[in-house]
């Protein structure tokens, strides 16, 4: 083989061999656009990648757990909110018995004060610790209860006497006389009312029975 040969098939495989360099990126270094690869249509969209997708799966994980804690803390403020409300109900329910039992014991005292005040002895220093006494129990809470021409109501009047009505129509029982005053804390009834009640014509004019706070002992009515 001739150098000639030689050097005509030498250019002849070169041109054979030629290497070919594919720009591959994404993005273009002159314009800055993103490129399309050859082979996809324009305007596709690019291909997830793996690290993509595993990307969104841990942050739908990580959501699911947020949405999990958030209904745990929400279920715990609701517990204990309502534990609070129970607590606080059940001291009250404590304070209040306890001021009933202490305040039951004192009735008869004051029962004593009323007598006294209307036989005219309450007066002097003695009168200056009855105005004490009421002061206490007022603060504790302590109501009376039962006045004349009030509507009749078994559930904090004791009726001893009743005296009928000969009217006609229709009637109510109203109360009379108070013989004993009656005391309650709050919604408890220390005691009822002794009461004697009568019978009258209904005019609608009866008023509902009442609490009325503690004042200084008045007179009793009745022996």
């Amino acid at each position: 083989m001739t150098d000639r040969d030689r050097n005509e098939h030498g250019e002849n495989g070169a041109e054979g061999e030629r290497v070919v360099v594919r720009d591959r990126r994404r993005i273009d270094p002159v314009t800055g656009e993103v490129r399309t690869p050859a082979g996809e249509p324009a305007g596709a969209a690019p291909a997830e990648s793996p690290e993509v997708g595993l990307d969104a799966v841990a942050a739908a994980e990580l959501a699911a757990q947020v949405a999990e804690r958030t209904a745990d803390l929400q279920r715990v403020s609701a517990e204990y909110a309502n534990y609070r409300r129970r607590v606080d109900r059940d001291r009250e329910t404590v304070l209040v018995g306890a001021r009933v039992q202490f305040v039951s014991e004192l009735l008869t005292v004051l029962d004593d004060l009323e007598r006294a005040d209307a036989h005219g002895d309450l007066n002097g220093p003695f009168k200056a610790v009855a105005d004490k006494l009421i002061s206490v129990v007022q603060k504790l809470g302590l109501e009376w209860f039962g006045l004349e021409g009030e509507p009749f109501d078994p559930s904090v009047h004791e009726a001893v006497q009743h005296e009928p009505s000969d009217v006609s129509g229709p009637t109510v029982t109203v109360v009379s006389a108070v013989l004993r005053r009656g005391y309650r804390i709050a919604d408890r009834v220390l005691r009822p009312a002794m009461v004697a009640v009568t019978d009258r014509a209904d005019d609608g004019t009866a008023t509902e029975p009442d609490a009325t706070p503690m004042t200084e002992p008045g007179p009793t009515q009745g022996p």
